[in-house]
């Protein structure tokens, strides 16, 4: 197995867990693949090679400056992780980025790490994502971007970008899936406890989180309602008549004040449920199509087709991960 060296960039107010958890997913990588060689040597590097201090408070010792980690060959992946300190300027990392980063056969980035990486012009023309709360930040500011704020990570060639901070762990484990195969990236998660190995076209947040919470009562109620009622009539009429509302002032009323219209909530909800118990049970297909509301297993795979580009059954295959002893 050829070795796939990774390099993961310091500075002052980084994010820990957007180095940590890549971190962990690569270094248990060894382990779990059963290879002789490190399948990831890991080094951590800093401008000037001293201590950084995380957001958090806490100190990381780099094992060499930037300079030093790349003075005999740039590195298989280069990691960009977020935090408070991608706020302010750093000219001198961005520059070393535009210099080492299209050198690097896989470029990385975790959280905020993005605004880096896009400031070093590496983003130009690619899709990419970030920390929810980033996001408009990131396309004002590089529209030459294609941001996309909705996946929790975005691959698009050898560039990779990930959300706010454990999506970092979700991207790594896909990314080790891809080199090393899905048994290993599976044996990982269940090493860290990860209960699932979250796909990269999953939203950042569940539908309720993503859509703006109504200010009305009866309208905030009807979105708990919908949420735990995924199987019964949720068309236009039967929620305008439980809101006590004509279907016209509903609809209207309802977009107003959530952003998005009934159909469509009542679509991302039932997609939601469908996936969650896909992911979660060993519900059969059509088990899962009568509770999330489909009612047959085939409008349930134009719903998925639609919206996730796969087939129920092959989203189970490649997302259910069975439940294991845990290791000691």
């Amino acid at each position: 197995m050829t070795p796939r060296p990774v390099l993961v960039v310091l500075f002052d107010g980084v994010q820990s867990l957007d180095v940590t958890g890549p971190v962990e997913v690569f270094h248990a990588a060894g382990w779990a693949s059963g290879a002789e060689e490190d399948p990831y040597p890991i080094r951590t590097a800093s401008l000037g090679g001293g201590p950084v201090r995380t957001g958090s408070g806490l100190r990381i010792l780099p094992d060499a400056s930037l300079e030093e980690a790349v003075a005999d060959g740039p590195p298989h992946t280069l990691v960009v992780p977020g935090g408070e300190g991608t706020r302010g300027a750093d000219p001198a990392l961005v520059d070393w980025l535009r210099a080492h980063g299209p050198r690097a056969e896989r470029l990385v980035s975790v959280c905020t790490g993005a605004l880096r990486l896009a400031e070093a012009g590496l983003l130009d023309g690619h899709r990419a994502t970030t920390h929810w709360m980033a996001c408009e930040h990131l396309a004002r500011r590089h529209p030459e971007v294609e941001v996309d704020p909705e996946p929790i990570f975005v691959r698009d060639g050898r560039i990779a970008t990930s959300a706010g901070v454990t999506a970092g762990i979700d991207l790594a484990l896909a990314l080790v899936e891809e080199d090393l195969g899905r048994e290993a990236a599976l044996t990982i998660a269940r090493l860290l406890v990860v209960f699932l190995r979250r796909p990269g076209n999953q939203a950042q947040f569940s539908v309720q989180l993503a859509a703006q919470t109504a200010r009305r009562e009866p309208l905030r109620d009807l979105q708990a309602w919908i949420a735990e009622h995924p199987d019964g009539d949720l068309s236009v009429e039967r929620l305008a008549a439980r809101a006590r509302l004509s279907p016209r002032h509903f609809a209207r009323a309802f977009h107003a004040e959530t952003g998005i219209t009934p159909g469509r909530y009542v679509d991302r909800i039932r997609l939601e449920h469908a996936r969650r118990l896909l992911e979660e049970t060993t519900l059969g297909v059509e088990e899962v199509s009568r509770a999330a509301g489909y009612g047959t297993p085939e409008a349930m795979r134009r719903a998925f087709v639609k919206a996730l580009a796969t087939a129920p059954a092959d989203y189970r295959r490649r997302f259910h991960a069975p439940v294991t002893a845990p290791v000691s």
